[in-house]
């Protein structure tokens, strides 16, 4: 397949490199792309340098299969057009379509199907907090639909990029040094800090990250789910962690829940330890533990998942779309 990476520099574009190499993804040319700034940047894939093409409205995928788009919504909305007008399919990591009607929306160990049919050439690849949530709840879903969930998350600084990533690095530096703490990335100083909100407000007082999990869950899993969620960002470098609430048409016991995650495609229940995103960096799976009933309603369940936003959140879920994709080409 003939690949293009857009937004290369960035650490969804970086960490794509790793899981196509990691995968053996059949890549016959690779085309990198980014902006003005980090054109003519070199990196190696599968022991080849590759240097950064700027990225501009033209013919630049003319000759390419599959695009992936991690360069932000306002740069996917822009370029859409250019990279599937050649028949190139684009995955993308933005928020731009993902609730485009003609769009579909997939995680690939819940929704597998919805990548095959792509009118406009575009799939797009959930929020980080959506996939992983989805890929657990699609496990109990199996044994009693889910009527509604409520989900805290603790939402890593790689959440936010990589320049993000190092910040926090750098305001830990600045605080134990007694300097004047930078903050431009987040919305406050993360270090020893947590910031209830991620992304802006919406007219409700829901942030639209919060917004994010309760409509993309819905369009993933083809359900009524309602989902409240309240999004948090803490001073973790890697690795998403959900605390989350679940109520079932029918009650489900600790024991069942518990063999439901362990056959799920993609997840692995972790006991003891409980999962902790210290320790499941650079993972592919969703980590799930502390199972227990929630005692204030006996149709619900209750438990703890932890995730790597960079690597199912972002950059392998887009290669298993891809992978999807190839199969079905066969």
């Amino acid at each position: 397949m003939r690949i293009a990476i857009v937004g290369a520099s960035g650490a969804v574009g970086q960490e794509l490199l790793q899981v196509l190499e990691q995968r053996q993804f059949p890549v016959s040319e690779l085309h990198l792309f980014g902006s003005e700034r980090s054109a003519g940047k070199s990196y190696n894939f599968c022991g080849k340098q590759y240097l950064v093409e700027q990225l501009q409205h033209g013919d630049q995928f003319k000759n390419i299969d599959i695009a992936f788009v991690s360069a932000g919504a306002s740069v996917s909305k822009e370029y859409a057009d250019d990279i599937t007008r050649y028949g190139a399919l684009m995955i993308d990591n933005s928020k731009a379509f993902r609730m485009d009607n003609d769009v579909p929306l997939v995680v690939p160990e819940v929704n597998p199907q919805d990548a095959l049919c792509h009118p406009k050439n575009i799939i797009a690849n959930p929020n980080c907090t959506t996939i992983q949530m989805v890929v657990a709840l699609n496990a109990i879903e199996q044994l009693s639909h889910i009527n509604k969930v409520h989900v805290a998350t603790y939402q890593a600084a790689s959440g936010a990029g990589a320049q993000a990533m190092a910040e926090l690095k750098e305001q830990y530096r600045q605080v134990l040094q007694g300097e004047k703490v930078t903050v431009e990335k987040f919305a406050y100083q993360l270090a020893y800090n947590v910031i209830p909100q991620i992304d802006v407000f919406a007219d409700d007082d829901y942030t639209l990250e919060e917004l994010k999990m309760h409509n993309e869950t819905r369009k993933i899993m083809h359900s009524d789910i309602s989902v409240s969620a309240t999004c948090v960002r803490v001073p973790s470098l890697r690795a998403h962690s959900e605390s989350i609430w679940l109520e079932t048409n029918s009650p489900i016991s600790v024991e069942q829940a518990k063999e439901a995650f362990k056959k799920a495609n993609g997840c692995i229940l972790m006991e003891n330890p409980y999962p902790m995103p210290l320790f499941l960096s650079g993972k592919d799976e969703v980590f799930i533990g502390r199972v227990r009933k929630d005692i204030t309603n006996p149709n619900g369940l209750t438990f703890w998942c932890v995730s790597d936003q960079i690597r199912k959140g972002a950059a392998l879920n887009a290669v298993q779309i891809a992978e999807i994709v190839l199969r079905s080409n066969k």
